[in-house]
């Protein structure tokens, strides 16, 4: 053949090379999720990558055998082609014995970088830039290739099998997503500027009421405002104006019988049936809940019983707190759940120092202060109840503990309970 015709080879056995690089790297680095998603849009095409990562073998045994069928020969035609040129061309310099191995050299070189260039990197950084677009548009012609090649690939994949087999590797594929995976997703989401900051701080609280107990959202104890059975109508006209449900307890708290809703007694308020009484009529069945229960499961019993309020009890039957439904929302929402400053459970001061109320729950003092964990927070849900873990004993004023260039001072606290804490990032020390 003539020169010009080795050159088109050449390129011909280069276009189709990089066109095997490029599938790989699409069907390979095609996302499951975003396929699904153009499924569900109309595309059938989709289905069929889908179907084809699920069958990959047949596919990655076809494309191996024609990149290494197309390198072998683009060698072949590349070294028969060019070589005799180079040599011709370096001859009208140099003449000596080492021409020949000169000129194989200066080909193989040539061939081996046109291969690189066009027929494995350029097209693997195409692939990467829209795999699911890709894997689509080819989805048909590497259906035919991969049926052209199913005899070898079928006898390649048989081996490969065996050995595999051998050595006790398990080649299932592994499609599980977890919530690291989604907030690393969601955190470069916010980072391109696909998401807004709040709209990440929203998405990864979601996922978080799986993890977070009851007891770090709800109304503690000593903060429950409630009823008893024999409470005088002036209390609780005068209760009614701070909540919107109160427990009623027969004598002590510990002791609930159910709950009244403003609404029930503001009905009664408005129809001026006074006095206001508590009795079958405005006493409702309150949900009873362990604080072992997660923010998702309570969720889903809200849910399911149409309830908005629950009481929290511990294994002994005493009450730990109430918690509402307003309560997991203002969870999700975190700080922008607050509308008044003196709400807020984490102020920043001027000087980049934070006040932090002691019921804080840990995750979000962790999400303030850049800290990807703290120590052993099973044992603990709330900043007051970190600083108890690290200080072995009940805090008191100007107690402090440094963690990871961390300094948490405690900086109020009332009847043993912390009520704010001082927390500032250290200055780095000077280093001889």
């Amino acid at each position: 053949m003539s020169l010009l015709q080795n050159v088109m080879l050449l390129i011909l056995l280069v276009l189709a090379a990089g066109f095997l690089s490029l599938t790989e790297i699409a069907f390979a680095g095609a996302r499951k999720i975003k396929l699904k998603l153009l499924a569900e849009a109309g595309d059938a095409r989709a289905l069929k990558v889908m179907a084809l990562q699920e069958q990959s073998a047949d596919f990655f045994a076809a494309s191996q055998i024609g990149l290494n069928a197309i390198s072998i020969m683009g060698g072949i035609v590349g070294e028969g082609a060019l070589r005799p040129h180079f040599i011709g061309w370096i001859s009208t310099f140099y003449n000596g014995p080492a021409l020949d191995n000169i000129g194989f050299a200066v080909s193989f070189l040539t061939v081996t970088f046109m291969f690189i260039l066009f027929a494995d990197l350029m097209p693997k950084r195409l692939a990467m830039r829209a795999p699911e677009r890709i894997a689509v548009m080819l989805i048909a012609p590497i259906s035919l290739f991969i049926r052209i090649c199913k005899p070898l690939s079928w006898l390649i994949n048989s081996a490969a099998n065996v050995i595999f087999r051998i050595f006790k590797i398990d080649m299932t594929r592994e499609d599980s997503i977890t919530f690291d995976e989604i907030s690393a997703a969601v955190e470069a989401g916010a980072q391109a500027g696909v998401l807004q900051k709040q709209e990440q701080h929203f998405i990864e609280n979601v996922f978080q009421l799986e993890s977070r107990s009851v007891a770090s959202a709800m109304t503690t104890r000593d903060n429950v405002v409630y009823f008893k059975l024999n409470e005088t109508e002036d209390s609780i006209r005068e209760k009614v104006a701070s909540h919107s449900k109160f427990p009623v307890c027969d004598g002590t708290i510990d002791r609930v019988i159910g709950y009244v809703d403003t609404r029930d007694i503001l009905v009664r308020l408005l129809h001026k049936q006074a006095p206001v009484q508590l009795n079958e009529l405005t006493i409702r069945t309150v949900p009873i809940i362990p604080d072992t229960l997660t923010l998702s499961e309570l969720l889903d019993r809200f849910r399911a019983s149409k309830e908005t309020f629950a009481v929290v009890i511990n294994e002994y039957a005493l009450v730990m707190g109430v918690i509402t439904l307003s309560d997991i929302m203002l969870t999700v929402m975190g700080s922008w759940g607050n509308t008044l400053e003196e709400d807020k459970q984490i102020i920043q001061r001027d000087d980049g120092s934070w006040l932090i109320d002691g019921s804080t729950p840990v995750e979000d003092v962790k999400r303030t202060l850049g800290l990807d964990s703290l120590p052993e927070e099973e044992n603990y849900e709330t900043a007051a109840g970190f600083m108890m873990f690290m200080l072995r004993k009940v805090p008191k004023k100007t107690d402090s503990v440094e963690y990871q260039g961390v300094k948490f001072e405690v900086l109020d606290v009332d009847h043993y309970r912390i009520d704010q804490l001082l927390v500032k990032h250290l200055a780095p020390k000077d280093t001889p």
